[in-house]
């Protein structure tokens, strides 16, 4: 699953550690995510959505082999 958690951060000028903190989840746990390592709840996914006022689409896609 590949995500644009990156790109929505960066138009923020947000930290992992600053997104950790608006998503209720640690930095780690955020890295995991964003790196691709582990993938986020329904819930967690839709907190970072509306945090990025975005759709759980726009963040999360799947991959060519997943479709």
């Amino acid at each position: 699953m590949k995500n644009t958690i990156k790109v929505e951060r960066a138009k923020k000028n947000w930290t992992q550690a600053d997104l950790a903190t608006h998503i209720g989840i640690s930095r780690q746990g955020l890295n995991s995510i964003e790196t691709g390592k582990f993938i986020p709840s329904t819930v967690l996914a839709l907190r970072m959505a509306k945090v990025f006022n975005t759709t759980v689409e726009v963040l999360f896609q799947l991959d060519d082999l997943e479709e």
